[in-house]
């Protein structure tokens, strides 16, 4: 099935005229006559972009010929489903009591406002719920049957449950955010944030129910807010977390799956039978959004400014530089790229875990048209180092990567490929690639290792 020809969903950058008024529209006065007269007249908040970026303006591209015969034949989106359909009453009082009302009025929310963990007056409103239209039904082309627009070192996110290993283009995920998908048998959502870098995949099974997942048009320091068709909640990306609606009552936190962004021949390597997502063409062949045309050209630019957080950036790092957090038995550390760049691996104890990252210098950036040029922008993939009840440290060989106490060789995705430990699996550790200031903002309280004295153990360029 193909798709009548759509215009760019994401109306903040692509069309900033169109953005402006629909904010100027969500944000104007209302009428509801239940709004209480001994507060000050709040509004939701609304963002516009900052003056430092160019409005990219997609053009028409035409699809590559012969295309992959897809794996999976069914529309990739689809925005059918059920919800729920009757107004929550409003129990409480005050200025988020009216911007409640106003999410209700403006937007049709059904989410039960009187079960919240923030303060609505951080949520700031942008588009309409699914404004940035997610994937719903992804199909795929065989890894051995690649699309030719496909280049070598884009990023990728990558997901591998039960055998079922599936790539995710930054290129595709830029445009819609999020796809539901199921892998391995597992529900899941690949979830993707530009303007915080961060990258997740969650389990959408909560509860025994089967949650399914869209953009809110919501954001909340800066990060995503998605919301689930089946209750109306709205959950913080960033964390996983529910945070309005029945879910968040419930003190719901969805389970993140381990899924780094790696290259994208990284995966075809060592998936050689894996699956990657397509781009979405229209009837007549052309994609229906520029993929090749980020919409958010030139953002992790380190010199510019966070869009639409109004937080303090904790000036440790520079806002838009990328790191490796991880959180470990009450330990939260975060890796700079700047640093990772210069030692490729490092060997570290973080909490009790013993682990090793792996720095690949060679993954592009996601943020940059992909037709005028590459910038690097480098990925990591972050594993425990002992095997079979041994320690190993790692370290650069002259074939790549290779432990010191067996001499084996790994790839990036810790599968021993040589000597004695070979077809031995490093157990992957869930970590962040994200931008400093996003977060920093919820995790306050890392500790930055940026330098040989304040790892435990070698690097691979000592």
């Amino acid at each position: 099935m193909k798709f009548q020809r759509a215009l760019p969903s994401r109306v903040v950058f692509v069309s900033t005229v169109s953005a402006l008024a629909l904010i100027a529209v969500a944000c104007g006065p209302g009428s509801e006559s239940a709004t209480p007269t001994a507060f000050p007249e709040p509004t939701l908040n609304s963002v516009t972009p900052p003056e430092n970026f160019q409005t990219p303006i997609p053009s028409p591209e035409v699809a590559t010929d012969p295309l992959p015969e897809t794996v999976f034949a069914e529309t990739p989106i689809s925005n059918s489903f059920e919800k729920p359909t009757e107004t929550v009453d409003i129990t409480f009082d005050g200025p988020e009591a009216i911007v409640a009302r106003r999410f209700q009025s403006q937007y049709g929310w059904f989410t039960d406002f009187n079960q919240r963990i923030v303060d609505l007056s951080e949520i700031s409103s942008l588009l309409p719920r699914d404004g940035i239209i997610p994937i719903d039904a992804p199909t795929f082309a065989k890894v051995s049957e690649v699309p030719d627009y496909l280049r070598a070192r884009e990023p990728v996110v990558a997901l591998e449950i039960d055998g079922d290993a599936r790539a995710y283009p930054l290129a595709m995920l830029m445009w819609h955010e999020i796809a539901n998908d199921v892998v391995g048998g597992v529900p899941v959502s690949v979830t993707f944030c530009p303007l915080c870098n961060t990258a997740i995949t969650f389990d959408r099974t909560v509860n025994g129910q089967e949650l399914t997942f869209g953009t809110s048009g919501n954001l909340r320091r800066s990060d995503l807010v998605m919301w689930d068709r089946q209750t109306e909640s709205w959950w913080q990306q960033i964390t996983g977390e529910a945070i309005v609606g029945v879910n968040a009552g419930a003190g719901t936190k969805l389970k993140i799956i381990n899924s780094p962004i790696i290259a994208w021949e990284t995966f075809a390597e060592e998936y050689p039978d894996g699956l990657v997502m397509e781009r979405i063409f229209d009837e007549l062949g052309f994609p229906i959004r520029s993929y090749d045309n980020p919409p958010y050209a030139g953002y992790d630019n380190v010199d510019n400014t966070p869009f639409a957080f109004s937080g303090e950036v904790d000036d440790r790092l520079v806002a838009t530089s990328r790191i490796l957090a991880v959180k470990s038995e009450g330990r939260t550390v975060a890796y700079p790229f700047s640093f990772l760049a210069e030692t490729q691996i490092v060997n570290d104890r973080v909490g009790d875990s013993d682990v090793v990252v792996f720095f690949d210098d060679g993954t592009l950036s996601a943020f940059v048209d992909g037709r005028q040029g590459d910038q690097i922008s480098g990925s990591t993939t972050m594993f425990n180092r002992i095997v079979d009840g041994q320690t190993l440290t790692f370290t650069l060989g002259a074939d790549g990567i290779i432990d010191i106490e067996t001499q084996s060789t790994w790839s990036l995705l810790g599968t021993a490929e040589s000597g004695p430990l070979v077809g031995k699996k490093l157990e992957p550790v869930i970590h962040a690639n994200h931008f400093w200031f996003a977060w920093a903002v919820f995790e306050p309280d890392t500790e930055i290792r940026d330098g040989a004295d304040d790892i435990s153990g070698p690097t691979g360029r000592p």
